[in-house]
C-alpha cells in the first residue's frame, strides 16, 4: 500500500508537467534559387536547354522565384519538459507557373507562343525537437530546433511541346510524384497572449529536400526536383 501510494505521489507530478498544444497558421514559402539547386534540378534543365539551331534556344521561359507561394499548417505538440518539446506536423502548399518557349514560336498559329504550364504541390509531414531556453510559458518563448520532413509531391508540365529533332509541336502532360525525405532545421519564438493558454507563433524553417522525377523515361528534362527552400510561418497556439 505505501508503495503503491509513493509511486502515485511520484507520477502525479510528472504527469503534470506534461503540456500538449495545438498550432496552426499560414507561412510564406520560398525555394531556393536558380543558382543554389541540386544538379539535376528540373526547372534548371528545362531553363538551361541547348540552342536546336544557331542562336536558337530550345529552352523554356520562367521564373523560379514564381514558386514562392502560401502554405497551410498545422502542428501537435508536446512538452517532455519545460525546455524539450517534440511535434509532429503537417502543410499543403500548391503553386502554378506559367511558361513558354524563349525562341520558338508556333509559326502554324500566326507565330503564337507555345505554352506550358507547371505545377508543384507538396504535403510535408514533419517531426521535430524544440528546445526552450526560458521555459516560461507565460512570457516571450524563443526557441531552436531540428527534425526530418518526410515531402509528399507532385509535379507536372502540361501544354504545348516541340521536339528538337522534328521541330513538330505536340501537346502532353507530364507528372512526377513520389517522397522524398531530408532534414528541417527551425527557429522562432511565442507570444503569450494574456497567460500560458494561447499564444501567436512566428517561426522560420529551411528543409533540405530532394524528389526524383523519373528523367527522360518519364519526359523530363531533368531527373530530379529540389523540394529545398525557407519558410516563414505565422501562427496561433493553443495549449491544453
Amino acid at each position: 500500500m505505501s508503495l503503491a501510494l509513493l509511486f502515485g505521489m511520484v507520477a502525479t507530478p510528472a504527469s503534470a508537467q506534461i503540456v500538449q498544444s495545438l498550432g496552426f497558421g499560414v507561412g510564406w514559402f520560398s525555394p531556393r534559387g536558380f543558382d543554389t539547386r541540386v544538379d539535376g534540378d528540373v526547372l534548371v534543365a528545362d531553363l538551361t536547354q541547348p540552342d536546336v539551331l544557331p542562336g536558337v534556344s530550345g529552352s523554356l521561359s520562367f521564373d523560379i522565384g514564381k514558386f514562392r507561394g502560401v502554405p497551410f499548417f498545422g502542428e501537435w505538440n508536446i512538452g517532455i519538459n519545460k525546455h524539450v518539446e517534440v511535434s509532429a506536423g503537417f502543410a499543403y502548399y500548391s503553386k502554378k507557373v506559367d511558361s513558354k518557349y524563349l525562341d520558338l514560336v508556333n509559326g502554324a498559329k500566326n507565330n503564337a507562343e507555345i505554352e506550358q504550364t507547371l505545377r508543384l504541390r507538396t504535403m510535408p509531414i514533419t517531426a521535430v525537437a524544440r528546445f526552450l531556453p526560458f521555459g516560461d510559458a507565460t512570457g516571450v518563448q524563443p526557441y531552436v530546433g531540428a527534425g526530418i520532413a518526410a515531402v509528399t509531391f507532385r509535379y507536372t508540365e502540361t501544354g504545348e511541346f516541340v521536339d528538337p529533332s522534328t521541330f513538330d509541336i505536340f501537346t502532353d502532360r507530364y507528372t512526377a510524384k513520389g517522397t522524398a525525405v531530408g532534414p528541417v532545421i527551425l527557429g522562432g519564438v511565442r507570444l503569450p497572449l494574456g497567460g500560458d493558454v494561447y499564444a501567436l507563433t512566428v517561426e522560420g524553417r529551411y528543409q533540405m529536400v530532394t524528389g526524383k522525377t523519373g528523367g527522360a523515361a518519364a519526359g523530363f528534362l531533368g531527373d530530379k526536383i529540389d523540394l529545398s527552400g525557407g519558410q516563414v510561418n505565422f501562427g496561433f497556439l493553443i495549449r491544453f
